[in-house]
């Protein structure tokens, strides 16, 4: 009896499962995406990019909810790809993290992606690899619901995307090196001729105590930005009287925008694939790698603007629907960064966070529990904590560095004045578009009430001037997996303690944004945290496997802002020879520069390699009346602005170059001061010590001016074996100016102790 129960069992299950494929087959939608490197023009130059079916952005993908995808991806380029579903609820295996989750494409590989289509909505597809998004690998979803509630005639997708003529890793090495040129090149830099001319020398040196330039909104200059492709777009066909739905995504690298609507007050109605309550708004911040859907009129006289104005003013891009005379988009005041500055000086709070710890793995958790309620794994000890406000907090790292802010001047119970002063800093900003009170759910999205609560602060953390980013001090590359539990609500203070918005995102789920509307907060998987300030999501465990959790802002993420969120559970034997150690090098890969200085007195070349810890140095200079200094060291950061070094120094004291070239061991610090100078402490095996600092200012724009002082003495003490009552010492020092001609070319003019004046070429390469 017991075995007839069985192969009965067993029949009615393979029957179920030969029904359920057939229904699988029946409505299963099938893509063939081929990527490319191509030749394309974006910008007014000839690039090599990356297309999808010989296009960027690529093809909309198009499903029906309670279907099934199978997508073939096939790469037909010279390095390994992979494509992530952005926001779309599938098995970890299909979610598209090269080395995570997924295999990555090998060249002339392909990779078939297929899983069921839980949800509906407005979502996109992009590469997980390197920087591969920014060179055009990435493209639109739409999943059309079983049953439409919304009223509309017609939709567009439109995607929005910055574009660079520059190989993209080429940025990142000019991000790496802290050039300020991209801030020059597109008209967002504030020279000190303009602090002191608008009142703010005072903001500044405060900006520079705490070891920062100014208020950074983007990183990166984009001669071009795109609206599926094209700077502009034209849309005639859309006829007057229609309802036109806009799915609007920003498939951007590392630019969000301001969303204007000419001669309409369109209705958004859809928030990262999901519902919310119907409201009309015509000025909308979307965030990289945010969705949003609107709906509008088309008027009966005129063409509708729709403008994507990016958010540090640096450039716009404009769709027009319909026919007629153009009804132009509203204006949005490109942000005074000057004014955010004074601002900022007025509030009593410490500013930044450092971007790497001190030995972030050796610390004591325990003692980490009672200094500042957290874990290194990121968890927050609430048994005995109060839920965090920006009011009347400081924290520290184990440096004894600030970890957060201090508003004596706000309340604790009035943590909002917090929000409606840094609210007002971005010209024409509005405070709901930093909090996102104005999405509701249409439904509650609460979690189970007995469901166990785990509370973990993540502090948004990063260095400009190395180019560092990190969660809590620690980038991914220093860090363990955050253990998720099934059935635990997972509630994540996310706490941003630099000056640039950072859009984060979690794959393979949804999370509330907990916000004023309560149990109706909205759903997202991507959420935008403001400067300064706090966003708390939270999430239900439901999931299988290891997703990652990162900022959107591409080069954000690769320079180590992210984290692996864990499930804990058996690794899919598919990706053995994958190992997960391969996509955390990306975040941490040495990137090498070197500069020349051509000059009529001297000259000199020097040369970097540096990863997130580790740097070598190699310098020469040699000038015209036969003086030689030569040195090579590796540098090892203990922190953000402290590291050690070792290296061999080599230096002539004769007219004859090569007569009494003396080479010795050297050892010392390197710190970067408050104030933003460069001090350089060392002793060398002759015992001789030698202390040397730098600085230079950007005096107007693109003009700089420079200063350098090296203070040498030698007692005597290796040669001499009685103590020594006489020492002799040396000063080296110069001075001089620098204008910018291009990225890579300056003017100098420069008067050194040692060569004289003179002038001549800097070149960057």
């Amino acid at each position: 009896m017991k075995s007839k129960f069985t192969f009965l069992t067993l029949a009615l299950f393979v029957l179920t499962g030969f029904v359920a494929q057939a229904q699988t087959q029946t409505d299963t939608t099938t893509y063939h995406l081929t990527l490319r490197q191509e030749t394309v023009n974006k910008a007014g130059k000839e690039v090599m990019g990356m297309t999808i079916n010989g296009s960027i952005p690529g093809p909309t993908l198009r499903f029906t909810e309670g279907g099934y995808a199978v997508i073939y991806v096939k790469n037909e380029m010279d390095v390994e790809t992979s494509v992530h579903w952005h926001g779309l609820i599938l098995p970890n295996f299909y979610d598209g993290v090269p080395y995570l989750t997924t295999p990555p494409i090998e060249p002339g590989g392909t990779l078939k992606y297929e899983f069921p289509l839980k949800q509906s909505g407005t979502y996109w597809y992009h590469s997980h690899t390197m920087l591969q998004e920014q060179s055009g690998v990435f493209g639109s979803i739409v999943i059309e619901p079983k049953k439409e509630t919304l009223n509309y005639d017609k939709e567009l997708v439109l995607v929005l995307s910055d574009w660079t003529n520059e190989n993209p890793m080429n940025v990142m090495r000019t991000l790496k090196r802290g050039s300020e040129w991209y801030q020059i090149k597109k008209g967002t830099a504030t020279p000190l001729n303009r602090v002191i001319a608008e009142g703010a020398l005072g903001a500044q040196l405060k900006f520079w105590k705490q070891r920062m330039n100014g208020a950074d909104i983007a990183d990166i200059y984009y001669p071009a930005f795109l609206i599926n492709g094209m700077q502009k777009q034209d849309y005639p066909d859309f006829k007057p009287g229609e309802k036109v739905r806009l799915r609007i995504i920003d498939g951007s690298a590392s630019t969000s925008f301001w969303m204007t609507f000419g001669g309409v007050e369109p209705t958004l109605v859809s928030a990262d694939g999901n519902d919310v309550v119907p409201v009309e708004r015509n000025k909308t911040l979307i965030a990289i790698a945010e969705t949003y859907d609107f709906i509008l009129t088309i008027p009966h006289q005129g063409k509708i603007e729709f403008r994507a104005t990016a958010a540090d003013g640096s450039g716009t891009t404009s769709a027009y629907l319909g026919q007629g005379k153009t009804l132009a988009a509203p204006d949005v005041p490109k942000p005074d960064k000057i004014a955010m500055m004074k601002k900022m000086a007025k509030m009593d709070m410490r500013m930044g966070a450092p971007a790497l710890k001190f030995r972030p793995k050796k610390d004591d958790p325990q003692k980490m529990k009672e200094k500042w309620g957290m874990r290194m794994d990121g968890e927050m000890n609430m048994d005995n904590m109060q839920d965090m406000t920006t009011s009347n907090m400081q924290q520290k790292d184990t440096t004894g560095s600030p970890m957060m802010m201090q508003m004596d001047s706000v309340s604790k119970n009035n943590s909002n004045g917090m929000n409606m002063a840094m609210g007002d800093m971005k010209e024409g900003n509005q405070l709901d578009d930093n909090n996102y009170n104005y999405l509701r759910s249409p439904v509650k999205t609460t979690y189970p009430k007995d469901a166990p609560v785990r509370k973990i602060l993540l502090n948004l953390t990063g260095n400009m001037n190395r180019y560092v980013w990190s969660l809590n001090g620690i980038p991914l590359s220093e860090t363990d997996k955050i253990k998720i539990k099934q059935g635990e609500i997972t509630r994540i203070t996310l706490n941003n303690l630099t000056m640039m918005d950072h859009p984060m995102h979690l794959h393979g789920h949804f999370f509330r944004v907990i916000n004023k509307n309560g149990d109706f907060s909205p759903l997202k998987h991507t959420v935008n945290v403001p400067p300064m300030q706090q966003v708390t999501i939270e999430f239900y465990g439901q999931e299988y496997g290891d997703w990652f959790f990162h900022c959107h802002v591409l080069y954000h993420m690769m320079g180590g802002m992210a984290r692996i969120f864990s499930y804990d559970t058996p690794r899919d034997p598919r990706l053995k020879g994958y190992p997960v150690s391969r996509l955390i090098h990306e975040t941490n890969q040495y990137y090498s520069w070197g500069t020349a200085e051509i000059a009529s007195q001297m000259t000199g070349i020097s040369l970097v390699s540096s990863n997130i810890r580790n740097k070598f140095n190699f310098s020469v200079e040699y000038g015209y009346n036969k003086n030689l200094e030569a040195e090579f060291t590796y540098e090892r950061y203990l922190y953000d602005y402290l590291s050690v070094f070792g290296g061999v120094n080599a230096e002539n004291s004769k007219e004859n170059i090569l007569d009494s070239i003396n080479t010795t061991a050297v050892a010392g610090i390197r710190w970067f001061t408050p104030y933003m100078f460069d001090l350089d402490l060392r002793i060398d095996n002759q015992l001789r010590p030698r202390i040397s600092i730098r600085r230079d200012i950007m005096l107007f724009n693109k003009f700089f001016v420079f200063g350098y002082f090296q203070y040498k003495l030698d007692f005597g003490w290796v040669n001499n074996l009685k103590p020594n009552t006489s020492f002799m010492h040396e000063t080296v020092w110069n001075a001089g100016a620098e204008y910018m001609l291009s990225k890579n070319i300056s003017l100098i003019g420069k008067y050194d102790n040692r060569y004289g004046a003179g002038g001549g070429l800097t070149i960057r390469f």
